[in-house]
């Protein structure tokens, strides 16, 4: 009988942390998803007047099977996911791994390596874009370097520099988030399992690759399946930095979502990318899921 209360008083506090969550969810994912499926299959305007709102069916989806703009905007987000998020994952991991060493003035690095990720990206975006400038501090370091033989590159302006350039920017942007992931993960692997790899003889990159690595499993899928959803809703930087140029090099599929939504105002169109892109992110996810695993102890 007692337990049986406990289990209830339990029970009610469980429910009423989760609430907080459950209403963000409810409010901001699930209501908006429902209502984006729902306005999919009318020809909804932002605007109605003068073109009345009308039940079209799967007018939308047909159209945007034959969306050049879409598919492009598709590829290159895909494109942008592919390169960036085992890079920015993988430095991650490595600045965790000097970070988690017991040195003077850590904490200063911790601190710098992280600022970025904190910062708006609005305002990351628009620094960069000075950075990038043909007289910008990009082109004037690399022309010391060279010795003057580096001829200035209008990064933003050139369709085989613009996508490199948001990329490297975007990962310097973000590492810090997965840096203090990876760095959890360090600290919460058992000392003793270094101690017995040391007095058995194991190199320092042995007990990396079956001590660190094994161990940070859960912290990698979550860090790999984290950075490629915020890899694939890629929109401000591009939209500031190169509004999808130049012809269409940087052209994702949330700046398409935003053109035809609001530029547009075709608010059914854009609904039904919403809901494209939306199962396409859910099956990366439960595939990248499936792929990498997760360890669960058990205790």
């Amino acid at each position: 009988m007692k337990r049986h209360l406990n289990f209830r008083s339990n029970k009610k506090a469980i429910l009423l942390f989760l609430l907080p969550a459950i209403i963000l969810l409810l409010f901001f994912i699930i209501i908006p998803f429902i209502m984006a499926f729902l306005l999919s299959f009318t020809n909804q305007r932002l605007i109605p007047a003068p073109v009345p709102t009308k039940f079209i069916g799967v007018l939308n989806y047909k159209i945007l099977l034959k969306d050049e703009l879409f598919r492009k905007g598709l590829l290159n987000t895909f494109y942008f996911a592919l390169i960036v998020v085992p890079l920015q994952s993988a430095f991650a991991l490595g600045l965790a791994l000097l970070v988690n060493k017991k040195l003077k003035g850590v904490n200063f690095f911790r601190t710098i390596y992280f600022i970025p990720t904190v910062t708006v990206m609005v305002v990351v975006a628009v620094i960069w874009s000075f950075l990038y400038h043909p007289e910008g501090l990009i082109n004037a370091f690399l022309s010391v370097i060279t010795f003057g033989k580096w001829k200035p590159i209008d990064f933003l302006s050139n369709p085989y520099w613009a996508f490199p350039a948001i990329m490297f920017m975007s990962i310097w942007q973000g590492v810090g988030f997965q840096m203090l992931i990876f760095l959890a993960g360090l600290q919460d692997i058992p000392k003793i399992l270094y101690e017995a790899a040391t007095i058995d003889g194991a190199s320092g990159w042995k007990q990396f690759i079956y001590i660190t690595l094994p161990q940070l499993k859960n912290t990698t899928t979550f860090v790999i399946i984290s950075t490629t959803i915020l890899a694939l809703r890629l929109f401000d930087q591009v939209k500031i930095m190169t509004n999808g140029g130049p012809r269409g090099a940087t052209y994702t599929i949330i700046l398409h979502l935003y053109n035809m939504g609001f530029k547009r105002l075709n608010v059914g169109y854009a609904s039904a990318i919403t809901v494209v892109f939306f199962l396409i992110v859910l099956l990366i996810s439960v595939v990248q899921r499936a792929l990498l695993g997760e360890t669960r102890e058990v205790g």
